[in-house]
């Protein structure tokens, strides 16, 4: 988020996505969140109703559940793990974004990349609600007790750190990090071998796909693109961190061939706002 992300007026008209209609939805009890279990013991946990419709994932094993980032911490997502599993719960964060880290500090256990980066957003940030909440960006009704003045990502400390190849063990699952540096120096994909799933943070979702900050590394990302495109004969599904909770691995392949291109400076681009956007089939990809 930053004053340069450009808004769609229109988005919150547009709401809800299409692709929801074929989701399992969940009862949840919540106002701000729904929650769409997307394969066994896995559900997405989403945030419609602010502009940068984040998408976090509880994944359940025997022993413990992972929570795949936190959200905007608009909303309590602690009080929706609880009532998805009694499971302890440990988060790791695809990335430390605020729209990813908002409810880290309800929890006790956080895995996270050994990244300067990640420990100084670590230390919270508060004066996000100026970009969170502003005009604009909520769809309706914030929570009760929700305002510019209370709302804050809180600070939190990491319990653990992992690493490119770290194996995070649920019991008889295994999620496998993927070092994914390019929108973020912290960046990270979840792969879980077993069931052919890929959680893929802000690394690819379907939508225009942030570049342009001062923490990207364009290079970066198109080696993590080439990365996760080398995965797609070995996946069923793709589960991103923004829009739609689930998307077919072929725009894997896409996205490597869209970054490739961009990176060439062959591509033409269009003017958004004061970024470039090169648009493709199913996202965008927007730069400086």
């Amino acid at each position: 988020m930053s004053a340069q992300e450009p808004l769609r007026p229109e988005w919150c008209r547009q709401l809800p996505r299409a692709a929801y209609k074929t989701l399992e939805r969940i009862d949840a009890g919540s106002d701000w969140f729904e929650v769409y279990r997307i394969r066994p013991g896995v559900f997405a946990i989403y945030e419609p109703r602010q502009y940068e419709e984040v998408i976090c994932y509880l994944v359940l094993g025997q022993r413990r559940a992972l929570l795949i980032d936190t959200g905007m911490g608009i909303g309590k997502v602690h009080e929706i793990t609880a009532r998805l599993t009694a499971l302890p719960v440990t988060v790791v964060n695809t990335h430390t974004h605020p729209d990813h880290i908002g409810g880290n500090a309800e929890f006790d256990q956080i895995l996270g990349m050994d990244t300067a980066f990640s420990h100084k957003n670590a230390e919270g940030m508060p004066n996000a609600a100026k970009s969170v909440l502003a005009p604009g960006r909520i769809c309706g009704q914030l929570p009760e007790g929700v305002t510019e003045s209370t709302y804050t990502v809180r600070p939190f400390k990491l319990t653990g750190t992992v690493r490119d190849g770290s194996r995070i063990d649920l019991g008889g699952r295994e999620l496998e990090v993927l070092a994914t540096p390019g929108h973020t120096p912290d960046s990270l994909c979840l792969l879980d071998r077993k069931n052919r799933l890929l959680f893929t943070g802000d690394t690819f979702y379907i939508g225009p796909i942030y570049l342009y900050g001062a923490d990207t590394n364009f290079a970066d990302f198109t080696k993590s693109a080439a990365r996760m495109a080398a995965l797609v004969p070995q996946l069923d599904l793709v589960l991103p961190a923004h829009n739609v909770p689930a998307a077919e691995p072929v725009y894997l392949t896409r996205l490597a061939d869209a970054a490739r291109q961009v990176q060439s400076g062959k591509l033409e681009s269009k003017p958004n706002g004061n970024l470039r956007e090169y648009s493709f089939e199913g996202f965008s990809i927007l730069v400086k």
